[in-house]
């Protein structure tokens, strides 16, 4: 099952910030975060981004259908440091969806391990025997009674492929406008995946000092 691309991917380059050590650039939805196969994916944003800075190196990546912060790296010794980071889980990163049905209490985790679905690639799957371990906190920010759905931010200590969507769903919530894991109704409530990276925090990757961005949730 292909992944809907969500919004169009023609919107112009929207830097966050930038110096001489990284990047941080808003994705909009529907835009390949790194090149796909074949020539009709080479547009990413990654190669936007190096059109404009040669030097820039991927450290992450968010799913095609997600939008919101992405940060690169300006050379191999900030790539290097930037990825002893991720790995070391020292990036704050912070999501905002929209999910169905009203979740509750105010706030929670799940700790459910995640592994990949083989016959359905590139979906994922709860697999507590052979997946990694995953873990995502959330927060309620709201509830919408009227169309039955809850406003949540959420925070992954664990950054598996697909995670906060995998688990979303696990718990019987999924996102909005999913084309992988929600029912057909509530996929078809959103013209895109309602999940944006909201916000990003690091230590500068030379200069160590702590840094935080955020983003403007777009629905």
């Amino acid at each position: 099952m292909a992944e809907a691309p969500g919004a169009a991917s023609d919107a112009a380059l929207q830097v966050v910030a930038v110096d001489a050590a990284f990047i941080v650039v808003d994705k909009p939805a529907g835009l390949l975060a790194v090149p796909g196969r074949g020539e009709a994916k080479r547009d990413c944003l990654a190669a936007r981004v190096q059109a404009a800075w040669p030097d820039a190196l991927v450290v992450h990546r968010l799913d095609q259908a997600t939008s919101g912060l992405l940060l690169f790296a300006r050379g191999t010794e900030a790539q290097r440091a930037l990825s002893r980071a991720f790995a070391a889980r020292t990036v704050g990163k912070r999501y905002v969806a929209v999910v169905a049905g009203r979740l509750a209490p105010e706030r929670g985790s799940i700790d459910a391990p995640l592994g990949a679905d083989w016959p359905r690639r590139p979906r994922q799957q709860v697999d507590r025997e052979h997946g990694k371990p995953s873990v995502t906190h959330w927060r309620v920010l709201g509830h919408d009674g009227e169309h039955g759905t809850t406003r949540v931010e959420l925070e992954p200590v664990t950054g598996r492929s697909h995670q906060l969507r995998v688990h979303l769903q696990s718990i019987g919530h999924p996102i909005l406008g999913d084309a992988l894991y929600t029912p057909q109704a509530v996929c078809n409530e959103s013209l895109r995946l309602l999940l944006h990276a909201s916000e990003l925090a690091f230590a500068h990757p030379l200069g160590g000092q702590p840094l935080r961005f955020v983003s403007p949730v777009p629905f």
